[in-house]
C-alpha cells in the first residue's frame, strides 16, 4: 500500500547533498557511456559497481539508476547524428531518426527523444511507485509459453516494421535468425555452423552485429557515392524544444499506448527495453495512419520506441523488488548490489524497509526529471560533430564501430565479425533488403529458440500446449490474428464496397 510518511522518509535520503552530487555525476557518465556506440549501459552499470562498494545502500542504487535512465537517452544521439544506435534499444527507430536528420530536422528529432524518454520515465516511476506488487504477481505467471509468444509477436513485427515489400522484411529476417544457429545447441551442447571456430562456440555478439550493420554500413554507403551525403545534416538549431509541445500532443494517444507496453513488458523478467523499443515500433507502423512513413523519416515511429524503452527501465523494478527476479541485465547487477548492502529484495523489503524503498522511487523521478537539463547539454555537445567536414568524419565513424565493437568482449574476433555484418548489411541495401528485421532476428532468435525448446521438453512434444494456459493462448491468439489482419482487412474493405 501506498505511504505518505515513507514517501517523505524516501524523500529525505534522496535530498542529502551526497546522494544529489552521486545522482549528477551519474547522469554525466551515463550520457557518455550511451553515446558510446558499443558502450552499453549494462557494461557501464558493470564498470560502476566497484565504486559502489564505498557507498551507502541509497547512493549506490541510485547511481546506477540515474546512469541507466540517461544511457538510454543518449542512445539515440549517435543513432540520429551517425546512423550508429548507441544502446540496443535505439536500434529500432534509428532509420527514422537518420532520415530526419538528414532532412535538416536533427535538433527536431532530439528534442522529441529527449522530452519523451523523460515522459516514458516518469510513467514508468508512477507505476512503480503505486502498482509494483500487483504487478509483478502478474508477471509471475509468464513461463516459457507465454515468453515463446512474445518472441514470436515480435518477431511478427518484422514484416511490419520492413519497409516496402513484405517478402524482403521476411527475407531479412530469416537472415538474422539463421545467424542466431551459429553457437552451441542450447539442449545438447553441440556446435552448430562454428566450422571449427572457437570463438563461434558462443555464437555472435549482437553488438558487434549492430554497429556493422547500422554504422560501418552507413560509412560504405558515403563512399560508394560520388557527393558524400553527410553535407546534408548540417542544418541544426539549438533550440530542440521548439514546436515539441505541438508534436507531442498530435501522437498523445501512441504515447500512451507505448508507455503502457513499455512498462508491463519491462516487468517481464528477460524482456527489458531493447524488445518493448522493437514491439511498440511494430504496433505503431500496425496501427498508423501513415505506415509507409515508417523507416523513411516517422516522428510516429521515434516517439512509439523512445517512451517504450524508458517506461521498460523502470518496470524491470517491479520483479526485482517485489521477488528478487531480474527484469533484465541492469536489474540483475542491481540485486547483486543489493544483497552486498545487506537488502534481500522481496516482501521484506517492503516491511523492513519501506523507507529505502521509496527513496528508490523518489531516485526514478528525480532522474528523470534531471534528464531534461542534463539531456540538453549532452545535445548541444553531440552536435558539435555535425561541423566535421564528411571526409574526416567516415574514418572517425569508422573507428568508434572498431572500438565499440571491441570493448564487448576485448577480443579482435568482434572486429571481424563486425566488419563481415557491415559488408553484408551494405549488400542487403543496396538490394532494397531492409537490415531493421535482421537486428530483430538476431535480438530475439536466442529467445524463441530456449522457450520453444524448453516447452516442448516439458509438454514431451505436444504442440498444443503452446494454448494451454488462458495468458499463453491470449497471447497465441492476438499473433494469430495479427499474422491474418491483412487478409481480415481486406475482406471487410469488400464487404462494405458491396454493401
Amino acid at each position: 500500500m501506498f505511504s505518505f510518511d515513507l514517501l517523505t522518509q524516501g524523500i529525505a535520503l534522496v535530498m542529502d547533498p551526497y546522494v544529489l552530487l552521486v545522482v549528477i555525476c551519474s547522469g554525466l557518465y551515463g550520457l557518455f557511456i550511451g553515446a558510446m556506440p558499443g558502450l552499453t549501459a549494462t557494461m557501464a552499470v558493470a564498470l560502476l559497481v566497484p565504486i559502489t562498494f564505498y557507498m551507502e545502500p541509497v547512493p549506490a542504487v541510485a547511481s546506477i539508476i540515474t546512469m541507466s535512465a540517461m544511457a538510454i537517452f543518449s542512445g539515440d544521439l549517435p543513432g540520429t547524428l551517425l546512423h550508429i544506435p548507441g544502446t540496443p534499444s535505439s536500434a529500432a527507430y534509428c532509420n527514422d531518426s537518420f532520415a530526419l536528420a538528414k532532412q535538416g530536422k536533427a535538433s527536431m528529432v532530439l528534442g522529441v527523444d529527449l522530452v519523451l524518454s523523460c515522459l516514458g520515465g516518469l510513467f514508468g516511476s508512477l507505476v512503480l511507485l503505486c502498482a509494483a506488487p500487483a504487478l509483478a504477481e502478474v508477471a509471475l505467471q509468464f513461463s516459457s509459453y507465454e515468453f515463446f509468444w512474445l518472441a514470436v509477436l515480435g518477431l511478427s513485427c518484422a514484416v511490419l516494421i520492413s519497409g516496402g515489400s513484405p517478402l524482403r522484411g521476411v527475407i531479412s529476417l530469416m537472415i538474422g535468425l539463421l545467424l542466431t544457429c551459429v553457437g552451441s545447441d542450447i539442449t545438447l551442447g553441440f556446435p552448430r555452423f562454428t566450422f571449427g571456430n572457437l570463438s563461434l562456440l558462443e555464437g555472435f555478439s549482437f553488438i558487434p552485429a549492430m554497429i556493422g550493420m547500422f554504422g560501418l554500413a552507413e560509412v560504405l554507403s558515403n563512399v560508394s557515392k560520388k557527393e558524400m551525403h553527410n553535407t546534408e545534416i548540417i542544418k541544426f538549431t539549438t533550440d530542440v524544444f521548439k514546436g515539441i509541445g505541438t508534436l507531442v500532443r498530435k501522437v498523445k494517444f501512441q504515447i500512451l499506448r507505448s508507455q503502457l507496453i513499455g512498462t508491463v513488458i519491462g516487468i517481464l523478467p528477460g524482456a527489458g527495453g531493447d524488445i518493448a523499443a522493437w514491439i511498440c515500433y511494430g504496433v505503431g507502423k500496425r496501427f498508423s495512419k501513415n505506415p509507409d512513413e515508417y523507416g523513411q523519416g516517422s516522428v510516429e515511429a521515434i516517439a512509439n520506441s523512445t517512451t517504450a524503452n524508458n517506461a521498460a527501465i523502470s518496470g524491470a523494478f517491479i520483479p526485482a523488488l517485489v521477488f528478487g527476479i531480474p527484469g533484465d541485465s541492469l536489474t540483475a547487477i542491481i540485486i547483486g548490489v543489493l544483497f552486498m548492502k545487506g537488502l534481500e529484495p522481496g516482501p521484506s523489503l517492503f516491511t523492513e524497509h519501506g523507507d529505502f524503498l521509496y527513496a528508490i522511487y523518489v531516485v526514478f523521478i528525480l532522474a528523470n526529471i534531471l534528464l531534461l537539463p542534463l539531456g540538453y547539454i549532452a545535445i548541444r555537445l553531440a552536435t558539435k560533430i555535425m561541423k566535421v567536414p564528411p571526409k574526416l568524419l567516415n574514418p572517425i565513424i569508422l573507428g568508434f564501430c572498431m572500438v565499440g565493437a571491441y570493448a564487448i568482449n576485448n577480443d579482435n574476433f568482434d572486429i571481424t565479425c563486425m566488419l563481415w555484418f557491415g559488408i553484408a548489411a551494405y549488400i542487403m541495401i543496396s538490394n532494397s533488403i531492409p537490415v531493421a528485421p535482421a537486428i530483430l532476428g538476431l535480438v530475439l532468435g536466442h529467445m524463441l529458440e530456449n522457450t520453444f525448446m524448453q516447452s516442448m521438453i516439458k509438454s514431451e512434444w505436444d504442440p498444443l500446449s503452446f494454448f494451454s494456459r488462458p495468458i499463453s493462448a491470449t497471447l497465441g491468439l492476438i499473433t494469430v490474428l495479427l499474422w491474418f489482419s491483412p487478409f481480415i482487412v481486406k475482406a471487410v474493405k469488400k464487404a462494405r464496397a458491396k454493401v
